[in-house]
């Protein structure tokens, strides 16, 4: 069944405003920074951390419910259940970055509104 054209309007019309279209660029910006956040923790921060804590390896940190050891994270997700919180502590710390980020942005963003006396009764 085809929509009526009144609904197919309505829609280019909702498709086409500035608020989904923003949206979209901040979902394209939001993933590119995410990925580089993950590349910063995983690829600098993780090995100046292990090397200050004496060569430890964050991400093969885990416990396995088994009671074995394993050589790896991956060998023992492979074997079963596994709690990998080397992997969560990578990601808590990348979730600090990204949200300080966004933190820093907003503040700048309050302040230039301030600035430019966007916020002044009228």
């Amino acid at each position: 069944m085809l929509a009526p054209m009144g609904m197919t309007q309505e829609f280019k019309e909702f498709a086409l405003k500035g608020n989904v279209i923003d949206l979209a660029v901040g979902v394209v910006i939001g993933s590119a920074f995410g990925k580089i956040t993950a590349s910063l923790v995983e690829d600098i921060i993780n090995p100046l951390l292990g090397l200050m804590l004496g060569g430890v390896d964050l991400t093969n940190k885990f416990y396995a419910f088994d009671g074995k050891a394993y050589e790896s994270l991956a060998k023992a997700k492979a074997a079963g259940a596994v709690l990998a919180y080397g992997n969560l502590l990578n990601t808590g710390l990348q979730f600090l970055i990204i949200a300080f980020a966004i933190f820093l942005v907003i503040k700048q963003v309050n302040r230039f509104t301030k600035l430019s006396g966007d916020n002044l009764p009228k």
